[in-house]
């Protein structure tokens, strides 16, 4: 084994440092960080009045915390396995080799340590009996893919993303601006859940074979791509239900129009699901756009 001592942490024939450290971040799915930050804080200046440096605040800490996901998930993924020159989705940067995964493991690492340095001037705004959510954040996003029995591989992944980014990111952005949580965003927080999950479901029916061949049980994985089809679609549905009830028909009818073509692709049984994974990203930010504007202006 030859030594890498003296290598360089980007492989030479790799793309741009920048373009790697881009790709590793997954831009594509930034959007799933973002929108419950600005779904509850678009809520909350509908109430009152809003620090925009607060708001700043939690923006940095979900943006850097789902980075560092990102970065692990590319580190530990390689690590065990899943990562293979087979996979069928955007290049990962250690499986490609662009990046060395000792540097991966340290971008990873520091962008959650970043995470806990944003959380530090928010917790003392809502006080330290938050420091527990905050870690509990912070270690789903490593060990869902790290450790011994990462929780992914174990079929919690859906849990996880709905839960996260969804009513804890909404309702904790809220309550920090405002001090107080309103209960009808409790609600409304469901529909960044279901359109995150919505976009790992397309992730996790892409790469099931070969999630099952190293023995990453997802939940499509585990029970099949009918299944995975089926929950797609029920995301989707669960997404449009709480716009149905918050904001009305016609909205509802037009995101439905929306998701047409990603549920066409995804019920086709082979497809490139590339393609509805970009247009389920598309249609988390349409609708987070939507309800901003809804919440700030209607």
């Amino acid at each position: 084994m030859h030594s890498t001592k003296n290598a360089s942490p980007i492989s030479p024939s790799s793309p741009s440092a920048l373009k790697c450290w881009l790709l590793a971040a997954r831009p594509k799915t930034l959007i799933a960080g973002l929108s419950p930050v600005l779904i509850g804080a678009s809520f909350a200046a509908r109430l009152e009045t809003v620090s925009l440096a607060i708001f700043a605040l939690c923006l940095l800490f979900s943006i850097s915390l789902q980075i560092g996901t990102n970065f692990a998930n590319d580190y530990f993924d390689f690590i065990k396995g899943a990562d293979t020159s087979s996979r069928k989705g955007p290049a990962r940067a250690v499986q490609s080799g662009w990046i060395r995964p000792i540097t991966m493991r340290n971008a990873a690492v520091a962008a959650f340590s970043l995470s806990i340095v944003s959380a530090v001037p928010l917790l003392m705004r809502i006080g330290v009996a938050y420091i527990p959510l905050m870690l509990l954040c912070i270690l789903a996003g490593i060990f869902y893919t790290g450790g011994k029995r990462p929780l992914g591989y174990l079929g919690l992944g859906d849990l996880l993303v709905f839960v996260f980014y969804g009513p804890v990111a909404v309702c904790c952005t809220a309550l920090t601006l405002l001090l107080y949580l309103p209960l009808e965003l409790l609600y409304l927080s469901l529909a960044p859940g279901f359109l995150s999950c919505a976009i790992l479901c397309i992730n996790n029916l892409r790469d099931a074979d070969e999630d099952r061949k190293c023995g990453k049980m997802t939940l499509v994985a585990r029970f099949g791509k009918t299944f995975g089809r089926v929950q797609y679609i029920c995301y989707l549905l669960g997404a449009g239900i709480v716009l149905l009830f918050s904001q009305g028909l016609l909205p509802a009818l037009l995101f439905a129009i929306l998701t047409r073509k990603p549920i066409t692709i995804v019920l086709k049984k082979e497809t490139d699901l590339n393609a509805a994974l970009g247009m389920t990203a598309f249609l988390l930010t349409a609708y987070t756009l939507f309800l901003c504007y809804a919440f700030l202006w209607l």
